[in-house]
């Protein structure tokens, strides 16, 4: 079967399996389980209220049970449990997390995922909120902004071939078609330099593919809370003789907290989860391991379950209590 026609067949089953199954279900709520007639129809149209919005929410709680809850705990079994040769776990309880914690490789992804969240989230936030300020007080902003979130729609593996055509390396003897290297012997370089290769600072280097992507992202939510700022509270600190950066500073920002906090978790989330620029530019060598290619390498390529899956829960337990977190502030916006 053609993809095409294979996509278009999918989506036309999914919508039209979707108004089918609420279409029946109401039907069978309302003229057979709590038909609205006979002496008890108030109680039975009450009924069918209350049962109405479970019935509807029901694909989508099995879904997420389909393919979060049941995910989580089987891998949490995994951790807990070892391949036996021939088929077949054994229960091991902890020794895949001791194991786990005795390899340096780990703590070295470990280091680094912390370092990660330290300059990513940061610098992504800081340029996302400088631009969108600062786009605001041009003619062509809203081009600039058009520009900025473009990396938006690339995807990880895409932006990580072209940074990795922007650190690339060639002989002495050629011409670089890397940008870094070409800027590099342009003011008296004497050699090339394989950026990717020099421990600490290549993590930095790969750090700067996300934060090129997650700006645009920063920039538009940032963008739309400076928007939303009350404009008399701007006028009222003008009128106290306030300057562009008091203004800044100590009327908008306060104001946007929430948003900028909203911002930098999200980033945050996806940092503790990030691999596809790390698998597509270095894959882990060179000391620029993280959890996820960890992950990988000993899912997929040592073949030790145990230990990925134990990796795997690493990773949960991380991004869990920033979950929680960003789920009691949204509770406590709605209140």
């Amino acid at each position: 079967m053609h993809p095409a026609f294979q996509g278009l067949l999918t989506i036309a089953i999914g919508v039209s399996g979707c108004v089918g199954y609420f279409y029946l279900s109401n039907q069978f709520l309302d003229k057979v389980l709590f038909p609205p007639r006979g002496p008890n129809a108030g109680r039975n149209i009450n009924r069918a209220n209350i049962i109405r919005p479970w019935l509807f929410l029901f694909p989508a709680v099995a879904a997420l049970g389909l393919y979060l809850a049941y995910p989580v705990i089987e891998t949490m079994r995994l951790s807990l449990t070892d391949r036996v040769p021939g088929g077949g776990y054994e229960w091991v309880g902890l020794e895949n997390y001791k194991q786990m914690v005795a390899e340096p490789k780990f703590w070295e992804a470990m280091r680094n995922n912390m370092l990660w969240l330290i300059v990513v989230p940061a610098l992504s936030t800081f340029f996302g909120l400088l631009v969108a300020q600062l786009t605001d007080r041009i003619r062509w902003g809203n081009v600039a902004k058009a520009m900025i979130f473009m990396p938006m729609a690339i995807s990880f593996v895409g932006a990580s071939v072209i940074w990795k055509l922007v650190y690339d390396t060639r002989p002495v003897e050629q011409d670089q078609i890397g940008i870094l290297n070409a800027l590099y012997m342009f003011f008296g370089g004497t050699e090339p330099q394989t950026w990717l290769t020099i421990p600490f600072w290549n993590s930095f280097f790969l750090m700067v593919v996300l934060i090129w992507i997650q700006t645009g992202f920063a920039m538009v939510i940032l963008s739309a809370a400076l928007r939303g700022i009350p404009e008399e509270t701007v006028e009222a600190a003008i009128l106290d003789g306030a300057n562009p950066f008091q203004i800044f500073f100590k009327i908008k920002v306060p104001q946007i907290k929430t948003t900028i906090l909203v911002v930098w978790t999200t980033i945050t989330i996806l940092v503790l989860k990030v691999f596809d620029i790390v698998f597509a530019m270095t894959n882990g060598q060179w000391e620029t391991q993280v959890l996820a290619n960890y992950m990988y390498d000993k899912l997929f390529r040592a073949n030790d379950w145990g230990v990925g899956s134990a990796s795997a829960m690493v990773i949960m337990l991380l991004v869990t209590p920033i979950l929680v977190w960003n789920v009691r502030n949204a509770r406590n916006e709605m209140k």
